[in-house]
């Protein structure tokens, strides 16, 4: 199987994923969530919101709760159906007294309404909560960088380590591209919002990476020494071929418990999980079809030079 040579045919198959996202994300962004934006959030459940699912008893509960909002002058900013029969409302930041007059007023409309859960962050410490997760995927792709360089040192001329650091923070850029595009079209289309264990998820998702892409790399640099770098593209497919087992293997179990818990988990970790196994997809074929490749190519232009 010669996987180098058919790098342009994965680069173009890269770009096809990764295109629709960024245009999404320049269009609509992600639909932040409070812990990003600030506000409060709200989850009510109730078997009368949408018994069996029904499409226009969902619209009228809606309706219903949004004229109590308005009746206690409190600004909802969205409704999000959820479960069939629950609800998660946000609105501008209200306090607990505020929102324990609210409960009253629903369950008065709709009794037996289940308080399932009340947060509130204000914009203070929303702001101080994009900055970090910023802070973190920067400080994390900047000492990868600077690891990977220090750990290949070694790797025989004309290869550099630096270009070994450079294209595996490429690779991750590729999957944590490809997260974010894929949520900021959920967010358009199924008004799912991005929260910190969004950020969790894809630090997460960079440490994968960054191991996979270690391993084929980490190969290379056994076959150069052993073999010398008079075919770098032949080392490189070579050592692909050879871990590339190791690198399935261990992605599909892992994707195997995901699913399990995107099938059977909480609601509360539904999204994270779903963020885990795109990034985990991605990962793997990051790994095999992007870093590698993308580092043949780099010594090859450089050899033209």
């Amino acid at each position: 199987m010669n996987i180098i040579g058919k790098k342009k045919w994965f680069f173009a198959l890269s770009l096809v994923v990764i295109v629709p996202g960024i245009i999404s994300l320049a269009l609509f962004g992600l639909r932040a969530g409070i812990d990003f934006s600030g506000g409060s959030r709200i989850e009510i459940q109730n078997a009368k919101f949408s018994p069996r699912g029904e499409a226009d008893k969902v619209q009228s509960s809606k309706k219903a709760l949004e004229k109590i909002f308005t009746g206690e002058k409190i600004e909802m900013h969205s409704i999000q159906n959820f479960q069939d029969d629950a609800f998660i409302i946000r609105t501008k930041e209200i306090d607990q007294k505020a929102y324990s007059k609210l409960v009253k007023q629903i369950q008065k409309k709709f009794p037996n309404t289940k308080e399932v859960g009340f947060q509130t962050i204000g914009p203070t410490v929303s702001a101080e909560t994009t900055l970090n997760a910023f802070k973190s995927i920067g400080m994390a792709s900047l000492l990868i960088v600077l690891y990977i360089a220090w750990s290949f040192r070694k790797v025989p001329k004309p290869a550099s380590s630096l270009r070994f650091g450079v294209c595996a923070i490429i690779a991750l850029v590729h999957d944590v591209l490809v997260v974010v595009g894929v949520f900021s079209l959920f967010g358009k289309f199924l008004g799912v919002e991005v929260d910190s264990l969004f950020v969790t998820a894809l630090l997460t998702i960079i440490g994968f990476s960054v191991h996979d892409t270690i391993v084929v790399f980490d190969r290379i640099r056994e076959n150069l020494i052993r073999t010398g770098a008079s075919s770098f593209a032949k080392v490189a497919n070579d050592s692909i071929l050879q871990t590339i087992n190791r690198s399935l293997n261990t992605s599909i179990t892992v994707f195997l418990v995901l699913l399990a818990l995107v099938l059977f988990g909480g609601e509360s970790t539904r999204w994270f999980v779903i963020a885990l196994l795109i990034g985990i997809i991605s990962g793997t074929y990051s790994s095999i079809f992007t870093a590698a490749p993308l580092l043949v190519l780099w010594h090859e232009w450089r050899e033209k030079r």
